[in-house]
């Protein structure tokens, strides 16, 4: 085999094992927000960053009980190349990844606290909670609520993306948005990172709702502090 035939099959097999890796990760995820309650029958969709595409739930799929072999893969251009059908929110995923180059994993959950501070009301547009605790200011930073339009309308990436691009220009980078009456969309560089800003949003909406939207935020100096010490992007 020539030098060059075997650093072309070196870089087919790490596609591959990118792939392979992409796609645990995307069921390992699912299984553990189902068990925990973050997602309910087909509600949610799970996807991934690869170097040639991206892979992404099914549409209708159970996230609960993926199977590795059956998620969508499709290519740069977003056309499917194998697996079952795409999740209806395709466009939102790949719009999110060309926007914020940092990620490379995006969940969306209809998790029950957040759609449910969509409808008993959001603490600010532009800030559907309040910076309550430390790590909701660390770990999550601003999330902007995007108005209601059905799951799947493409608009909602339009939204999405302009408001990706005017907090990044605004040196306040965001990490998720909520979409009215559907719950929260997050990103980031891998599956831990996004699942992590998940996990801090939606105990942050249960602690808002269950103290009757009435707890104060965090003094400014408080924040400022975070800035200092931890980088924080508020």
């Amino acid at each position: 085999m020539t030098q060059d035939r075997a650093t072309q099959n070196r870089g087919t097999g790490d596609i591959a094992t990118a792939a392979d890796g992409a796609r645990a990760e995307i069921v390992r995820i699912g299984t553990s927000l189902f068990a925990r309650g973050y997602v309910h029958a087909s509600a949610g969709n799970i996807s991934a960053k690869l170097d040639d595409g991206h892979l992404i739930t099914p549409t209708d799929a159970a996230l609960g009980f993926l199977d590795a072999g059956r998620l969508a893969r499709v290519d740069g251009d977003g056309e499917q190349i194998a697996g079952d059908r795409a999740s209806k929110t395709l466009t939102l995923h790949r719009r999110i990844y060309a926007a914020d180059p940092t990620a490379r994993f995006v969940i969306h959950t209809h998790s029950t606290h957040l759609v449910a501070l969509t409808l008993a009301g959001v603490w600010q547009q532009d800030d559907v909670l309040p910076p309550l605790t430390p790590y909701y200011v660390m770990k999550v930073g601003h999330v902007p609520l995007v108005p209601y339009h059905r799951p799947g309308d493409p608009r909602v990436a339009d939204l999405v993306t302009e408001r990706i691009s005017s907090r990044a220009a605004n040196g306040t980078p965001i990490r998720a948005v909520l979409l009215d009456r559907l719950g929260p969309v997050v990103w980031g560089p891998d599956a831990a990172s996004a699942l992590a800003v998940l996990e801090e949003l939606e105990e942050t909406a249960r602690l808002w709702l269950t103290t009757g939207r009435r707890s104060e935020p965090l003094a400014d100096d408080a924040i400022a502090e975070l800035r200092t010490a931890f980088g924080a992007s508020w």
